[in-house]
């Protein structure tokens, strides 16, 4: 256990889909645990008001996750401006929600690409300069849906498998060079993306989830930089459902004197 719990002090992380939501949380709480950040998106405006708002520590950079072309230009800013990288948040990604009949093979292959793919190409992207900086942590944010059959997600719902297989096979095979790879496991969580759907916060909004409420970016970040921190010096291959129990097996409401 480190002396300063989470701390990302001199880390530098490349977090994608960085620009809003879930992914500009997670930027913002790497910079208050101490990292350095690169902001990877395709959402140029809001990627550069993130960085922006996130000072000397944060850089924005355009990235097409399907992209390898990118994906190294990316990596190679992150080394000339912050001097290495040990850190990858594997967090863009879309959603659906289609039943398989409605499901069209060219969207269902968009999603892989984005989703999985996309995931694939980061990894391999980070290992030599991981392994030049002697080790790092790659957090992979899959989905409740990776953890269970989830009707009505399609391919969001294979993309997500995938990435949790991923990142097993991830952590296997890089364990020697000091690089670990996880992967976190968000229930449905308030951000730009789900509000679409109409959710809301507060307690009661959700029954779904023993918890009965939705999570909250913060919660979900919390989870990742205690992945990318020391604190996890020994998890790697490992999935942390951020879910409110979700996962865990059907809602009981419990009522006093029954």
């Amino acid at each position: 256990m480190s002396e300063n719990p989470g701390s990302l002090q001199g880390r530098v992380v490349v977090v994608t889909g960085g620009a809003r939501g879930l992914g500009a949380e997670i930027s913002r709480r790497i910079v208050a645990s101490g990292g350095r950040v690169v902001v990877a998106d395709v959402l140029d405006e809001e990627g550069n008001a993130t960085a922006a708002d996130l000072g000397s520590s944060a850089l924005f950079a355009h990235l097409d996750v399907t992209d390898a072309d990118a994906w190294h230009r990316v990596v190679d800013l992150a080394v000339a401006e912050f001097g290495k990288v040990d850190g990858l948040v594997n967090n863009a990604g879309i959603s659906t929600g289609q039943f398989i009949e409605k499901e069209s093979v060219e969207h269902f292959r968009t999603v892989l690409d984005i989703n999985l793919t996309g995931v694939f190409i980061g990894m391999q992207t980070v290992i030599a300069p991981m392994r030049a900086a002697g080790g790092g942590s790659i957090v992979n944010i899959s989905s409740a849906a990776g953890l269970m059959g989830l009707a009505l997600t399609a391919g969001y719902g294979a993309s997500k498998w995938g990435v949790r297989g991923l990142t097993k096979i991830g952590a296997v095979e890089l364990g020697t060079d000091r690089i670990r790879v996880n992967s976190v496991h968000p229930g449905m969580t308030y951000t730009p993306m789900t509000a679409e759907t109409g959710i809301q916060v507060g307690e009661g909004n959700y029954p779904n989830t023993p918890m009965g409420r939705v999570g909250e970016p913060e919660e979900i970040a919390g989870a990742v930089v205690y992945l990318l921190s020391d604190d996890a010096s020994y998890v790697t291959g490992a999935e942390i459902a951020v879910d409110g129990g979700w996962t865990t097996g059907p809602t009981v409401r419990y009522v006093m004197g029954q």
